[in-house]
């Protein structure tokens, strides 16, 4: 079997069908690398300071856990169970809205006119989600993105249809981030040893912008 069918077999039990193999494939390729992303930052900071391997893959995972980074996915399938069912989506995203609060999977700092890999991930979910008779989590995930740009004008990442993806995989919910990492491990070394390659320790400065001429008041008059 392939990396990816091997995968989900250990992972269910039991042989995938084509779809899977093909969408679990694609989601391990486009999750893989993405230029100076946070982790993958991080990783190079770490090894720049001369750190072994080991240490540079630990700060990458550290940085990838972070919801705002590979920890998205995972909330975004928070966000599809507690919604439930497509006639619900209105209400509960224009709750979010009126509390002001971030619905993740949305919005990229490179890609400003829409993620490139979102589109795959999309049209795998859809085939999956009609495979496994439960597509209301792509047609929930659709509604939410048409109301999300339309509203706030933000396209969907990689992180927003691979949590429906990955459900329909059969993958526990708490096991989509360290798949991201599976991925992007890759990644993290390919960029870890061009940093050995030609290293320079990482070290940026901080320009102070706070009060000036500060005059020193002993403890006792504070």
């Amino acid at each position: 079997m392939s990396f990816a069918a091997n995968f989900l077999y250990m992972l269910n039990g039991e042989e995938p069908n084509e779809v899977a193999e093909d969408a679990f494939n694609k989601a391990l390729v486009l999750h893989a690398d993405h230029e100076l992303n946070a982790s993958t930052f991080t990783a190079r900071v770490c090894v720049a300071t001369l750190s072994d391997i080991y240490s540079g893959i630990t700060a990458a995972i550290g940085a990838l856990k972070g919801p705002l980074h590979g920890g998205a996915n995972e909330r975004v399938m928070q966000m599809l169970s507690e919604i439930e069912q497509p006639e619900n989506v209105d209400s509960y995203v224009q709750g979010m809205f009126d509390k002001k609060e971030k619905i993740m999977g949305f919005g990229h700092r490179v890609y400003k006119n829409g993620d490139p890999r979102a589109k795959h991930l999309r049209e795998m979910s859809k085939k999956l989600g009609g495979i496994t008779g439960e597509d209301k989590w792509y047609e929930m995930s659709l509604q939410i993105e048409k109301i999300v740009t339309e509203e706030k004008g933000l396209l969907p990442n990689v992180d927003f249809y691979s949590a429906s993806m990955y459900h329909s995989l059969g993958i526990d919910h708490d096991l989509f981030t360290p798949i991201f990492a599976v991925s992007r491990v890759s990644g993290w070394n390919a960029h870890i040893l061009e940093q050995y390659s030609d290293n320079r320790l990482i070290r940026p400065r901080a320009e102070y912008v706070g009060p000036g001429k500060q005059q020193y008041v002993s403890i006792e008059n504070r």
